[in-house]
């Protein structure tokens, strides 16, 4: 939909005409977000600066029936930034404070647009962390985090984000400003608005400043790679860490593939004949670290591990965990689009999910490089294209990604375990959670949204 003058005026109006873009050559970067394969130009991009401004634009859109997206960096990748019906999208990332960091209370709060590593960096300042830990650490914003429920390498031992959000101010479409939850780690009164908002995907309400749990941070860290000759092997090895007794910081794996690119692209000194390895870590006390990772390493063993390595120093640890966080960056390079897709299964059943994408991949006659979260059974299976104009792969790709999704259901999983739905899960959503769920989520939807203008195609819609 075109916006009228008089709708862009009063826009202009309240954020400044400089925050107000509406030229086509502005608005092409926000026609999509990192997920490949959708695009929608929205009609005008608006930046605000702080929670009047988001209120009253809020109230301008409901009052016009103007479709409104939420938008941090737009990293994610299910397309829940794409402006699927046009109208604004409202980029928060000028609300980017930190506006406190308690070591009393172990919580910051901060604003939206504040990154995850920024945020993760203020709280070190104070010898604390900020366990939640996704791959994009360094461009998504803690909006963005909280919007989708964003896991990351540490999800195992410390969660995903939900685990670490006390309270949020948010702004309803209709433009009234709520606070709900605050700094008490206990609080129960009335429903839970705030594990309700994180991960609603921007369909309910526009994030404007979040109260945030931090931990102590650990006296040491420490990080070891294993090598196998197949990845559904790595998936055994899962089970018997676990078995252990050890739950580890860092459980991830990449496939032979991915090693390949990544190694091709870092020169990290990785094993370029193994079939897959596993890359661990954890941290705490020294003695406790080094005594959990000789236990990781016996159990990789025992698995058919070929090669076990621990860090000997902080930076060949970090270059490790590098390893891991430029796999999708690594494998961008090998074509002009990469299908990255997150599925998650019990984690017994690694090792056999594992073997289904590999027989899928094959079935539709596609390359299919698997890395992930081994420590919680989350799996990101990637295709990688040529082209988008080959229209016939990119239909076996779908494909692909549909049985994927079918497959991680069969086995008792999930077909998003941190991305989030936005609009690349949503045909498969109803497979997951029921045509009584899905009507559960409208009536929800309505009662926050009645004109349905935040983020409309998505999750409730």
């Amino acid at each position: 939909m075109a916006l009228s003058a008089t709708v862009l005026a009063e826009l202009r109006g309240i954020v400044g005409p400089s925050h107000v873009h509406d030229a086509a050559g502005d608005l092409v970067a926000y026609a999509r977000d990192a997920t490949p394969l959708f695009s929608h130009r929205p009609d005008a991009v608006v930046f605000p600066a702080d929670t009047a401004e988001v209120a009253a634009v809020l109230a301008l859109a409901t009052r016009h029936r103007v479709p409104v997206v939420p938008r941090g960096a737009g990293s994610n990748l299910c397309a829940a930034t794409v402006p699927l019906r046009g109208g604004i999208v409202l980029v928060l990332t000028r609300l980017d404070a930190v506006l406190e960091v308690s070591a009393d209370e172990l919580l910051a709060r901060v604003q939206p647009g504040v990154t995850s590593a920024a945020l993760a960096d203020a709280a070190a300042a104070r010898g604390l962390l900020w366990a939640p830990d996704p791959g994009s650490r360094t461009v998504a914003t803690v909006g963005g985090t909280i919007a989708t429920c964003a896991g990351g390498l540490r999800g195992l031992k410390y969660g995903v984000t939900r685990n670490y959000v006390l309270g949020l101010e948010a702004v309803l479409p209709t433009g009234e400003v709520i606070r709900t939850g605050g700094r008490l780690w206990k609080d129960v009164a009335g429903y839970d608005l705030t594990r309700l908002l994180t991960g609603s995907e921007g369909t309910l309400a526009v994030i404007t400043e979040a109260t945030v749990a931090l931990l102590p941070a650990p006296a040491a860290t420490n990080t070891g790679v294993a090598y196998f000759p197949t990845l559904a092997e790595a998936g055994q090895a899962v089970a018997r860490v676990i078995r252990a007794g050890v739950v580890p910081a860092t459980l991830e794996f990449l496939d032979r593939a991915c090693i390949t690119a990544v190694e091709d692209f870092a020169h990290l000194g990785l094993r370029a004949d193994a079939g897959a390895l596993l890359l661990f870590g954890d941290d705490g006390p020294p003695d406790l670290v080094a005594t959990h990772l000789d236990r990781i390493g016996a159990a990789c063993v025992e698995a058919g591990a070929v090669e076990v390595t621990t860090a000997r120093e902080v930076a060949q640890a970090e270059a490790l965990l590098a390893a891991r966080r430029c796999a999708l960056p690594a494998l961008s390079r090998r074509g002009g689009v990469t299908i990255l897709e997150d599925a998650t299964v019990p984690r017994p059943r690694i090792a056999e999910m594992v073997d289904r994408i590999d027989a899928i991949a094959d079935r539709h006659g596609v390359a299919i490089a698997t890395f992930g979260h081994a420590g919680d059974g989350n799996l990101h299976p990637t295709c990688v294209l040529d082209s988008a104009d080959d229209h016939d792969a990119v239909r076996r790709a779908e494909a692909a990604f549909a049985d994927v999704f079918a497959a991680a259901l069969d086995l008792g999983g999930t077909i998003t375990g941190e991305h989030g739905v936005g609009a690349a899960k949503l045909p498969f959503l109803a497979a997951r959670l029921g045509d009584d769920q899905l009507a559960l989520l409208r009536r929800i939807k309505t009662a926050f949204d009645p004109a349905g203008i935040l983020n409309p195609g998505k999750l409730g819609s």
